[in-house]
């Protein structure tokens, strides 16, 4: 049937496009009790999707202030020993130049003895400057700041949003997904009992034509040509029954349900079909700042306006300053020549002057890549807003057929039962009791998709609007 097709279509696409994680759930004995907001619910709390959405967010939040980081200063510390294996300094004897040396030699606060030997003998060596070991402890804090930190800054600030407007569609999209195959179940369930009730009236014109039969009053034809309906409606009934279950396994799946629990559904399709509701979608008007893919449009303009000034950085100068602080230490009897201050500080400006055309060449690029950017975010406007018109058409006509259909398949019915109770009584013939059979089983089919077509232009319509849905 095209109905059975269409359902199980949809279900695979659901599945495809909503993957959750199967874990224990809460249940009452082994049934699993949710109505449609419930169902959304822990569907969203418990979808792989969803929660990489969540993470993305959480990264982007984690790179931004790796960007921040770099613009604060930077803090190290060392310690760094030398051992001269007992080397000396040696400047020569006492006498020539060596005569001229000071006793002593004084560097800031510090004055550091030279002991020379009075008179050396012959092998030995002349005095010098001992080079003891040494320890230098140091600290340094520097900080380096250029525009294109700055710029990139704003840009992890672009990231963080896309992230948390994907979050957002993606839990909007869960909803639906998980609406899409609630309804579909229900009508499934609706389809099976539509078709059981058909069957149980064949079932009473058969054993009625078999009587008839057994008196003579009636050829086995006729019975033979029922019993062929029964058993293509049960086969019918059956095939149903597949699909319903293979709904509700679906259904476990996107929940991140037990695969082996019961799932009962307590919202009833009167009231997941709204109607009255439906038609109020296509009278609210539309405004596209709610549309979660417009909005996404929104960041990508900024990102690439922003490029374009991060390319602009390239001819701004970078700063740095530092400071440093330094405690050298010798190890020893005495004092080596220490020639290192203990606090030093600096600062520079680098200015980029020529780079062969290069900053002027991605400047461009930058320009032109911010222009296709607003004519595609300018053409998904003008696309979005005719896909609104389209869409509150296609929920009218949706609403329109389904009324037909439903008024269609009240008449069926009862010219079902009139055919049935002349049957019944010889004044229908086999072939009126036949084509009523098949009018109403097509009744029945043109009845369920007429539900579909307004469950998926609904859905269709609350996705295009978004966010403007959820505050509702």
């Amino acid at each position: 049937m095209t109905m059975l097709k269409r359902l199980t279509f949809t279900a695979l696409l659901t599945v495809a496009a909503l993957t959750a994680v199967a874990q224990p759930t809460p249940t009452k004995g082994n049934t699993l009790r949710l109505s449609l907001q419930e169902a959304q619910n822990y569907a969203v709390e418990h979808n792989y999707d969803l929660q990489n959405a969540a993470l993305d967010v959480r990264k982007a939040e984690a790179t931004r202030w790796q960007t921040l980081s770099s613009l604060l200063p930077q803090v190290k510390a060392g310690f760094d020993y030398q051992n001269m294996c007992g080397y000396e300094m040696n400047i020569g004897g006492r006498g020539s130049m060596a005569s001229m040396m000071p006793d002593s030699i004084t560097i800031g606060d510090m004055t550091f003895p030279i002991s020379f030997p009075s008179s050396p003998s012959e092998g030995e060596t002349s005095g010098g400057i001992p080079m003891n070991p040494s320890g230098t402890f140091s600290i340094t804090a520097s900080i380096a700041l250029t525009g294109a930190q700055i710029v990139g800054a704003m840009l992890n600030n672009v990231a963080i949003d896309m992230a948390n407007i994907t979050n957002q569609k993606t839990e909007h999209t869960t909803r639906t997904n998980v609406k899409t195959t609630y309804t579909s179940i229900l009508i499934m369930e609706q389809t099976v009992q539509l078709l059981d009730s058909s069957l149980q009236n064949m079932l009473r014109l058969l054993e009625s034509t078999e009587a008839s039969v057994r008196a003579g009053a009636s050829e086995q034809i006729n019975a033979d040509k029922l019993n062929v309906q029964v058993a293509s409606m049960r086969n019918t009934i059956r095939s149903n029954n597949r699909t319903l279950k293979m709904l509700y396994n679906s259904m476990l799946l996107m929940l991140g349900a037990d695969v082996n629990a019961e799932l009962e559904l307590t919202t009833p399709l009167e009231e997941v079909l709204d109607v009255n509701y439906a038609a109020q979608l296509t009278m609210g008007g539309f405004n596209i700042e709610d549309n979660y893919d417009y909005q996404l449009l929104q960041q990508s303009e900024r990102l690439s306006r922003q490029q374009l000034s991060l390319a602009w950085m390239d001819f701004t100068p970078t700063l740095s300053a530092y400071y440093q602080y330094s405690n050298k230490t010798y190890f020893g009897k005495d004092a080596g020549f220490n020639m290192t201050p203990p606090n030093m500080i600096g600062a520079s400006v680098s200015l980029p002057l020529f780079q062969s055309g290069t900053r002027i060449a991605k400047i461009k690029g930058a320009k032109i890549s911010l222009q296709e950017t607003l004519n595609s975010k300018q053409q998904a406007e003008d696309g979005l807003r005719v896909q609104y018109n389209q869409l509150c058409y296609d929920l009218v006509s949706a609403i329109e057929n389904y009324n037909i259909q439903k008024n269609n398949l009240d008449v069926t019915q009862r010219v079902f039962r009139n055919v049935s109770e002349k049957y019944t009584y010889g004044r229908a013939s086999n072939l009126e009791v036949t084509n009523a059979s098949t009018d109403i089983i097509t009744a029945q089919s043109n009845y369920i998709q007429a539900v579909m077509s307004i469950v998926q232009a609904q859905v269709a319509l609350e996705n295009l609007l978004g966010k403007a849905i959820e505050d509702k």
